[in-house]
């Protein structure tokens, strides 16, 4: 594998990572939602781990297409993971106060992927992360405007 493929490789994983523990966290909010909002909230949350759960397998599929091996495994996930693991007893905006604060941050390192991506004109895989930014970039405005901000 070409150097530049192994990197596209690498920020690939990180993603794989990322999401895997994302989809739990938002399948612990989606359980653990209590209160006014819970509706709005429970609906949400559910979208959010169905769409994670797509990222895994596209992002995934693309690392076996580029010849590389995707994390499979919880521990590899959390260790290499941005995001952690959430406990219990959250309060609603906690929650969603949660979620913005690592969607900022995995939008921010997905800009550093698609250039990345793009140095080693992967073309695919740009594209993929420029779209998983922008699906990001729009649920985190929507999360915040929540929290009115």
């Amino acid at each position: 594998m070409a150097k530049s493929n192994e990197e596209v490789v690498k920020v690939l994983n990180q993603q794989v990572a990322n999401w895997t523990v994302a989809f739990t966290k938002l399948h612990n909010f989606h359980w653990y939602v209590k209160g006014p909002n819970f509706f709005s909230l429970h609906t949400k949350f559910e979208e959010l781990y169905d769409e994670a759960s797509q990222y895994i397998d596209d992002l995934a599929e693309r690392i076996l297409a580029a010849g590389g091996n995707p994390v499979a495994t919880l521990k590899e996930s959390l260790e290499l993971s941005i995001i952690k693991e959430a406990g219990k007893g959250y309060k609603a905006e906690e929650m969603v106060e949660e979620l913005t604060h690592d969607f900022d941050n995995v939008s921010k390192q997905l800009e550093e992927a698609i250039e990345v991506a793009s140095n080693a004109e992967d073309d695919v895989t740009e594209d993929m992360f420029i779209g998983m930014q922008t699906s990001i970039d729009k649920h985190n405005w929507m999360l915040k405007s929540y929290l009115g901000k």
